[in-house]
């Protein structure tokens, strides 16, 4: 349907978990296409609506890269994690016009951002051991560019913001952003890939 921009992903491919929708024969299919939509459109749901109540800023990655993971275990395609940023993009907007729930500047750009860097961060991996570090820097590339905006959001409305001014806020988001996107990344990349990839697969198949 797409040209071979959506390639399928040999390394995600072989390592994954689940049973791919993608097929080396053929390119990027309407169904495989609406599944990584819906599965942005999923994280964008998980950000504004589940509530971790965790105390810990920079958390709504774990809401955010999961189902997007997911995604990539099911349609292991080059682009993937860019469509499922486009339907959290849409997602969020959505939401935020209905007034059915709203996303902060950090949470929405780790919701648009971490597709984007999931492509990115993936380009070159071959093998389970390399989808697992990839992954897991894809989360802290995300989430730092969340704590960023953050920053930035905090700077034109000190003390005015949750968590407190910037000055205090910082040198502990810091930290925990950083924490908590390795963290999600690397739980995403156990649940939803192999480390190791059975001696008898063939990506090609």
């Amino acid at each position: 349907m797409f040209p071979s921009v959506f390639a399928v992903h040999p390394g995600l491919q072989l390592s994954g978990r689940l049973p791919a929708l993608a097929r080396q024969e053929r390119g990027l299919a309407a169904a495989e296409f609406a599944v990584l939509f819906v599965l942005g459109i999923a994280a964008a749901v998980l950000s504004s609506m589940l509530k971790l109540n965790l105390g810990v800023p920079g958390h709504n990655i774990v809401r955010v890269i999961f189902p997007m993971a997911l995604g990539l275990a099911l349609v292991p395609r080059r682009g993937s994690g860019s469509v499922m940023g486009l339907g959290g993009l849409v997602g969020a907007a959505g939401f935020s016009m209905g007034g059915v729930a709203g996303l902060g500047a950090g949470a929405a750009t780790s919701l648009v951002l971490t597709g984007f860097f999931l492509d990115a961060a993936l380009l070159g991996a071959r093998s389970g051991k390399s989808v697992y570090l990839r992954l897991t820097m894809a989360g802290l590339a995300a989430n730092l560019a969340a704590f960023l905006i953050k920053v930035a959001e905090k700077s034109f409305f000190v003390g005015g913001l949750e968590g407190g001014p910037l000055a205090v806020w910082w040198p502990k988001a810091i930290v925990t952003y950083s924490v908590c996107g390795l963290a999600a990344g690397l739980l995403s990349a156990m649940v939803w890939f192999r480390f190791s990839e059975p001696r008898d697969s063939d990506p090609t198949q």
